[in-house]
């Protein structure tokens, strides 16, 4: 056939596990259609537009599957509706909670070069077994499903990892991936992280103090860095994997090529023609450095950073600052709009004690040691828990508006 049809999945992760896998394995070996995994729990108005960007020929809920038809007048997007190029495997929609959704699609070729990488560098053998406790709507999730079929084994899929649960072995799987966010609960609940042979952790900014206190309980620990357009991680602990190349371009950008990239974005070729260069590298929204040894450092999101008063300042670096206080257990730091410096550099934080949670001066005293002035934060929010979205990343949407605390 000249190209392949899309099929929309909106099942829950754990129930509805064993239809996914078959659906991904059939995509993956083409006997059957691209998958576009969708998270049900999603609001239906958030699913409608999905649906609308994406355009499958079909949707499957638990309740079976029916022929998907647009029901509004909203026009279509060019191209929508054509089957996908051939040897398209997935199209997984980008995360986040606001903003123009886009879909990334994926080959099979992409998607196993991914998971064989993968397990070559992390030294896993077939028949080892994978407990995927992150969305399967999300690449870190389906790429664990992914590397189960490589392996030959059934993954063990939990719709969330329960800090409850101190007994990680009680699943019986050799690796897992996993946020920081469900790391640090995991750690605070006392359970046992040593478990596994391996943990791969990524999709967020991760604390250089949650990689020591995880390591001194046993976990072994091997830190990703990857997006949806390149099948998820493809940097192991600042190593690329084999066949990845990277580099940073004049502007500080990120810069990925090989194997497990993206074909582009569905129904889309404007994005795909931006984030392409005609050499065929994909150009991140990330900053980074890479040595001279090839070891990638990531500095933070271009379009994360804050400018205040004329100077550029990277909140994860802040973020990281912060959370070397004693008083601090969690931090995250964004810019708000602010009439006199353009943005003022805001923390949010988690503390260790609500009983004496720390206190704005100390903050900016503990940044201007390590950072000049502008860097420290102008504005604090205390929260009891940090929001996150559903890929363990910081839900800034969420927290705006808050009560906080300002500096002169």
């Amino acid at each position: 056939m000249s190209g392949r049809p899309l099929h929309a999945l909106l099942l829950p992760p754990a129930a509805g596990a064993g239809r996914l896998l078959d659906a991904l394995a059939a995509a993956l070996d083409g006997s059957g259609p691209a998958i576009l995994p969708l998270d049900p729990a999603l609001p239906p108005a958030r699913v409608t537009d999905l649906l609308h960007a994406f355009t499958p020929a079909t949707v499957e809920t638990q309740d079976g599957a029916i022929r998907w038809r647009p029901d509004d007048d909203r026009p279509a997007a060019p191209g929508a509706g054509e089957d996908l190029p051939d040897g398209t495997a997935v199209v997984i929609a980008t995360s986040g909670s606001t903003g123009e959704p886009k879909g990334v699609q994926l080959s099979a070729e992409a998607l196993r070069a991914s998971a064989r990488a993968s397990l070559d560098r992390i030294g896993a053998e077939p028949g080892t077994r994978w407990l995927c406790a992150l969305p399967t709507s999300h690449i870190a999730g389906l790429g664990v499903l992914v590397r189960s079929l490589v392996c030959g084994t059934a993954p063990v899929v939990v719709d969330r990892l329960d800090p409850a649960q101190r007994d990680l072995g009680v699943f019986g799987c050799d690796y897992t991936s996993l946020v920081p966010a469900q790391l640090r609960r995991m750690l605070d609940a006392g359970a046992g992280v040593s478990a596994f042979r391996a943990i791969l952790l990524g999709g967020a900014a991760i604390p250089s103090g949650l990689l020591a206190g995880a390591r001194a309980a046993g976990a072994k620990l091997i830190t990703t860095y990857g997006m949806s357009e390149t099948c998820g991680g493809c940097v192991y602990n600042h190593l690329p994997l084999d066949g990845v190349k990277v580099r940073t371009a004049p502007n500080g950008r990120i810069e990925i090529t090989g194997p497990t990239l993206f074909s582009g974005y569905r129904n889309r070729p404007d994005l795909t023609d931006a984030a392409m260069n005609e050499d065929g590298w994909f150009t991140t929204s990330d900053l980074g450095k890479v040595s001279p040894d090839g070891r990638l450092s990531v500095e933070g999101r271009a379009d994360d950073m804050i400018n205040t008063g004329g100077h550029k300042v990277s909140p994860h670096e802040i973020a990281a600052i912060l959370e070397t206080c004693a008083t601090v257990r969690e931090a995250a730091v964004f810019g708000e709009q602010d009439s006199q410096y353009g943005q003022r550099v805001t923390a949010v934080v988690v503390p260790v004690s609500f009983s004496t949670p720390p206190r704005l001066e100390e903050l900016r005293a503990a940044v201007q040691k390590r950072l000049p002035a502008y860097a420290a934060p102008r504005a604090l929010f205390i929260v009891r828990q940090m929001p996150l979205l559903p890929s363990g990343k910081p839900d800034f949407a969420a927290l705006r508006g808050l009560g906080r605390y300002h500096a002169s």
